[in-house]
């Protein structure tokens, strides 16, 4: 690296720093932990087991997570939540925050501290800095919407690679090009406009020009980027005024993961990387249906165009055994995830579809003749086998193998939407 280059990620180093000091994000008051605990993907437990564990882990057994770039704290804090839930009385799950800015760790801290968590350590370290730091090995490694503001995210991954255990996984959230469309433009307006501005000046600045931009401007255009813009000050500040990020596309996430050792086992929401739920033409749905399974991720993002980011899993390369759960094992328990499964059965209807609408996009998935049937009998505690055999005793025509199909349908529309996921108990 020339001296230049590098006095450059020097300068936009400090800015970074700057800007986490002035306006932790994501905003988050710890008082709120009385009403709340805020989840999302990657991380939840019920999520996190599916794509990383093939549904095998026993969170109750020593667990440790690290968070890299924990920011305000949601990932640690509903880590290690779920950790002590999940083995009260037993050993409990530990989580390692890791983050240099001591605005964000002292909201991450004050959030612990409503909730009496114990189970979380707070340090202030570079993920550059991981493997010499004496932290590790870890069993989960957390990284989300960060690694896209290094000044080399490739050597970030590698870091946190290097503090993986071998038989572990990651989470990680990188910005997505595609549903990023009109961001960079504007964030190069502001720059020029007002770039060594202080941040309250640059936050004024990018109101004004935010509520006078033409209406053929493509960030005024985009629909997805809502939660950025009604985020406080902290959110548009991340948006339009941060000093560095870039976003990725879908082979490019890939070639990240490579580079680092590491292989994609999902990404979430699966439907949204299926181009097959994007178009009706038969003739492309066979040929979609014929690509590889990374290459028919990137044909959604491409279709869709409304991306912008991209949550997903990864074990490393010679990672042993799988890392996903099999619909097609009888053991596993299929598990809803934040949905109301007895209203959701109950309007289930004959043949239709299942289909919601995501960032402006409506996304369908078809449902099995005995899709009330299954789902119906699914509750957390009844594996698959037991499913089918009740299934079966009312309907003396299904086989096994009609079975495993309808069931591997619903499966894959319900698992599509991030609403189910299969776990499966420890042998007695």
């Amino acid at each position: 690296m020339s001296g230049t280059a590098a006095m450059g990620d020097a300068r936009e180093d400090d800015a970074v720093r700057l800007q986490y000091e002035t306006y932790p994000y994501p905003e988050r008051d710890p008082a709120d932990e009385a009403r709340r605990l805020v989840v999302g993907s990657p991380s939840h437990l019920l999520e996190m087991n599916h794509y990383v564990f093939a549904g095998r882990r026993d969170f109750a057994a020593p667990f440790r997570a690290l968070v890299a770039g924990g920011g305000t704290g949601d990932a640690a804090i509903m880590l290690a939540q779920q950790l002590a839930d999940a083995g009260p009385g037993r050993v409990e799950g530990r989580v390692d925050y890791v983050d240099l800015s001591q605005a964000s760790r002292a909201v991450a801290e004050a959030r612990a501290r409503a909730r009496g968590l114990t189970n979380i350590a707070f340090h202030s370290l570079a993920i550059e800095d991981l493997p010499d730091s004496g932290l590790g090995p870890f069993d989960y490694v957390d990284c989300c919407g960060v690694l896209h503001h290094l000044a080399d995210p490739a050597a970030g991954l590698r870091a946190l690679a290097a503090v993986l255990a071998d038989d572990g996984g990651m989470g990680l959230m990188l910005y997505g090009e595609y549903g990023r469309t009109g961001v960079y433009p504007v964030q190069d307006l502001l720059r020029r406009l007002g770039g060594d501005d202080p941040p309250a000046e640059r936050v004024a600045l990018a109101r004004r020009l935010l509520a006078d931009l033409p209406a053929t401007n493509w960030l005024r255009r985009n629909p997805g980027l809502g939660d950025h813009l009604d985020g406080g000050d902290a959110g548009l500040y991340d948006l339009l005024l941060h000093p560095r990020d870039r976003a990725y596309r879908v082979m490019e996430v890939a070639d990240l993961a490579a580079a680092a050792g590491l292989r994609l086992t999902a990404f979430v929401d699966p439907l949204r990387y299926d181009p097959e739920a994007l178009v009706t033409d038969p003739r492309l749905r066979r040929r979609l249906a014929a690509l590889p399974w990374i290459a028919r991720c990137a044909a959604a993002e491409a279709l869709a165009g409304n991306l912008r980011k991209h949550v997903f899993y990864l074990v490393k390369a010679g990672h042993p055994g799988p890392a996903v759960a099999d619909p097609a094992d009888g053991a596993a328990v299929p598990c809803w995830h934040q949905v109301d499964a007895a209203a959701l059965v109950a309007g289930m209807g004959s043949g239709q579809p299942l289909s919601a609408q995501v960032d402006g996009l409506t996304l369908r998935a078809p449902l099995p003749p005995l899709a009330k049937a299954i789902a119906g009998r699914i509750d957390g505690h009844r594996p698959i086998a037991a499913i089918e055999a009740q299934v079966r005793d009312l309907n003396p025509a299904l086989d096994a193998a009609a079975f495993a199909r309808q069931f591997a349908e619903l499966f894959r529309a319900f698992n599509g939407f991030g609403k189910l996921f299969l776990r499966v108990p420890p042998a007695p």
